[in-house]
């Protein structure tokens, strides 16, 4: 009879933990379920069984569980070795992917609570002030947190005031795991079993001909009672009758009525579904082909289709063939302000069987997604996500699709685990045996040079749909524009005329700016001085709208300042420009029209993209100003002219992938324009026209760009040639990270020789008072990676047992872009 279990905790620790169970805890424990554990001297930790067995530790004595918290598996066998895979392939740890793949109110966290002692005997004149608020509070109530008492007495540390009253045993400590899921409960209406024959009914609204109000509620009830067989929401009565709830709870206390309570899903489908049949031009038709024919041999295909060529069809006729095997489908999307425009498309296919998770929805809404993927037998379902939906716990899975896959939002970056939901999508879906289609309308080199040679299956759509002609591109040179005085704040007359055009025509313009606030430098006229962050490396950014100067790292902020903080003049100006300063100089140049602004400061909220894309959508704003959210695969029908203010920033980036990345974002963005019947137009304002990247992106020479970013990557040696592992060092003490930083350096290139680059400062070298510094090793294609991790964690062993450097951290990125 296996006696013990190894157990995941939620903690950045490289083991699992073995514990003890009893004879029938073994009966009943299968992997997967979460049991409470205790852990070092007294914290309790919510763990999730990865083994059963009996083989005893030989460190330690293992302790016995606490307690059982699942009745079924909350995690599949699947998902856990998803997560090993995970934890190996980007060097974090198991606890940290635990974290990560569930729902927060999964992982319980134990609470210390007080109470009174029962026969607790004292003289209150022997309290303390403080220790009698305690007690006082603690007759009124039966238990308090440690949290509740912190702000009862407005103190930080409590723990010696409640030592002292347990000493004189008026009060106890104990432990408790409280749930953090609540399900919503919905209030429902009946009436009373006595009202139900005919007869009854009558005789009750003749009693009620003169309370009006309560005769109407009544009223209200039966036609609602005829018209479905539902249950009758007692807010939705309430509305309907136009009254207040005082009236139906006199109706309950007279026993008219009987209030009951129903669990409901706070993610349920409310809508119709309006559409059922997909119909492809030829070229879709044809896509779909080369789709069929790749996915016979191989698991992986990269759909290559122009922007509004009708991707998203193709995936709803394969996500429907899914469906109908009686399987799973995972819909990936880079971002949020995706998702709100195609939940609309796939429910009016599928309806309820859409299931939405990211990290914009409540705590309770993901655990209800999370237990809806849970519970196979209730039918095949479509998951469409953000990144993090690659950890719910498919049973079926059978196709996954990663639309926008050069994305670099698909990347996570902190807290660990640093994955690729694109690269980890692959994986998932070879666990299930499943099929991966990649759509983009500018694949990321390393897909594109996976397609080419023959990984992955290759599918192309090359015409927009409807025979609508590509947009066509102009180069506006400012620079040139500046000298013969032609500029209007930020607006070339080119914009000023293309955006005059399309206004007089009733048509929507969208217009991108890399970059949010106001602007990013104030800067003296005087003496030069720039306000910068007291924690980070960095200038403040002034933010108009709340006349603030702000940290984008950390957060810390300031008033706007008059005069100068270094030599006093007042005169001051600002440097470049944000989305904040386009939309204030266009409500100046065109007070007639709306103009909306999408960046992070305008999304904040949970439905904040829903608001101002459905603004956009319903015509109630003229011109769109926003940040690269704009350029991801949304769907405007009404947009005729794009204008990118300003392309070089893209560009002059210090990152490899920069020209790569200008390259995706400008043509996305571009591809917003003229979706319908009238050919768009688009607008780049740049100080170098004739870079080579504008040219490119100017004639949608998509190869041209691949075959010259891929010479380079291999002179310089880059993905797809080398792998790229990242150690960045942290910490508060300047001189410790460059001694830190030097001391792995050296072990690893006494190892890994030439291909170890740095250490080196990145561009923004400390962030919230810490001091960065990197280390890049490039990884050749016919090295062992398994090896050289390996390796890599050896050294970080060897580093962790130097106690000089306690101080320092290491993160290790995998893959970083």
């Amino acid at each position: 009879m296996p006696n013990f279990v190894d157990v995941i905790l939620p903690l950045p620790l490289d083991n699992r933990f073995t514990y003890t169970i009893s004879e029938e805890e073994a009966v009943f424990l299968q992997n997967g379920m979460r049991v409470a554990v205790p852990f070092g001297k007294s914290k309790v930790y919510t763990g999730i069984i990865a083994e059963v067995h009996n083989r005893a530790p030989e460190v330690y004595e293992a302790k016995p569980i606490n307690q059982i918290l699942d009745e079924t598996p909350l995690v599949t066998q699947n998902q856990l070795e998803f997560w090993k895979w995970i934890a190996s392939y980007y060097m974090c740890t198991e606890g940290e992917v635990m974290r990560a793949a569930l729902p927060g109110a999964f992982i319980l966290e134990s609470e210390h609570i007080v109470q009174l002692q029962k026969e607790a005997e004292f003289n209150e004149s022997d309290l303390k002030d403080d220790e009698f608020l305690v007690v006082e509070a603690l007759q009124n109530q039966s238990s308090l947190k440690i949290k509740e008492v912190e702000a009862l007495l407005d103190k930080k540390s409590v723990l010696p005031i409640l030592n002292r009253l347990m000493a004189k045993d008026i009060v106890v400590l104990s432990q408790e795991i409280y749930e953090q899921y609540k399900p919503k409960r919905v209030k429902y209406i009946k009436l009373h079993e006595s009202y139900e024959s005919e007869d009854a009914m009558h005789q009750l609204l003749d009693e009620l001909s003169r309370a009006h109000k309560q005769r109407e509620v009544v009223l209200n009830y039966f036609s609602l009672k005829a018209k479905s067989l539902k249950p009758i929401n007692a807010k939705e009565l309430q509305k309907i009758s136009g009254t207040t709830a005082s009236v139906l709870k006199s109706l309950v206390s007279k026993n008219i009525f009987k209030e009951y309570y129903l669990n409901e899903d706070r993610v349920a489908f409310e809508g119709e579904i309006t559409r059922s049949h997909i119909e492809f031009n030829e070229y879709q038709l044809k896509a779909f082909g080369q789709i069929k024919a790749a996915f016979e041999e191989k698991t992986v295909c990269l759909l290559h289709g122009v922007t509004s060529s009708g991707k998203t069809e193709i995936y709803l006729k394969l996500i429907e063939e899914v469906l109908n095997e009686g399987k799973q489908a995972l819909y990936l999307l880079p971002e949020i302000a995706l998702t709100t425009q195609l939940i609309n498309r796939l429910q009016a296919y599928f309806g309820d069987k859409v299931l939405v998770f990211h990290s914009k929805y409540s705590m309770n809404e993901r655990v209800e997604v999370y237990q809806n993927v849970l519970k196979a037998g209730e039918g095949p379902k479509v998951v469409i996500g953000a990144r993090s939906a690659i950890f719910l716990p498919f049973q079926q899975l059978g196709l996954v699709i990663i639309d926008e896959e050069h994305e670099s939002s698909f990347k996570q970056y902190d807290p660990a685990p640093r994955y690729h939901a694109r690269d980890a999508a692959v994986v998932l879906a070879n666990l299930f045996k499943a099929k991966t289609l990649m759509g983009s309308a500018t694949p990321s080199l390393e897909s594109y040079y996976n397609a080419v040679h023959d990984k992955y299956g290759f599918a192309e759509l090359s015409r927009r749909f409807g025979n609508v002609m590509m947009p066509e591109i102009e180069i506006v040179d400012i620079k040139e524009k500046h000298r013969k005085k032609r500029m209007t704040g930020h607006f070339s007359d080119r914009l000023l005329k293309e955006i005059e055009e399309s206004l007089a025509e009733g048509e929507q313009i969208i217009l991108f700016q890399n970059r949010r606030g106001f602007s990013p430098i104030l800067e003296c006229n005087t003496c030069g001085h720039s306000p910068q962050c007291p924690n980070c490396d960095v200038s403040l950014t002034y933010h108009s709208h709340s006349n603030q100067l702000r940290c984008h790292y950390c957060g810390y902020h300031i008033a706007m300042q008059k005069r100068c903080m270094a030599c006093h003049s007042d005169d001051i100006s600002t440097k470049g420009f944000g989305t904040e300063q386009i939309e204030t100089e266009l409500k100046a140049l065109y007070p007639d029209h709306k103009i909306g602004r999408m960046d992070q400061d305008t999304t904040r909220g949970k439905h904040g993209y829903e608001k101002i894309i459905t603004a956009f959508e319903d015509l109630e704003i003229d011109i769109l100003v926003g940040t690269q959210m704009l350029t991801k695969g949304l769907d405007f029908r009404n947009v005729n002219l794009v204008g990118v203010m300003n392309a070089d920033n893209l560009l002059n980036f210090p990152d490899f992938r920069a020209h790569e990345r200008s390259f995706q974002l400008m043509l996305q963005v571009a591809g917003r324009a003229g979706r319908t019947k009238k050919r768009g137009k688009v607008l780049i304002q740049s100080y170098n026209p004739h870079h080579q990247i504008i040219q490119q992106v100017s004639t949608n020479d998509y190869a041209g760009m691949y075959k010259e970013q891929l010479q380079e990557r291999y002179n310089y040696k880059y993905p797809p040639y080398f792998r790229l592992v990242r150690l960045s060092l942290k910490s508060r003490d300047f001189s410790k990270t460059n001694e830190a930083a030097d001391w792995i350096a050296k072990a690893m290139q006494n190892v890994f020789k030439q291909n170890v680059l740095g250490p080196e400062f990145p561009p923004v070298a400390r962030i919230r008072n810490e001091y960065y510094k990197n280390i890049m090793l490039k990884i050749p294609q016919n090295q062992s990676l398994g090896k050289t991790k390996a390796v890599l964690y050896k050294i970080l062993i060897s580093f962790n047992a130097i106690s000089a450097y306690r101080s320092v951290r290491v993160i290790v990125n995998v893959d970083p872009m």
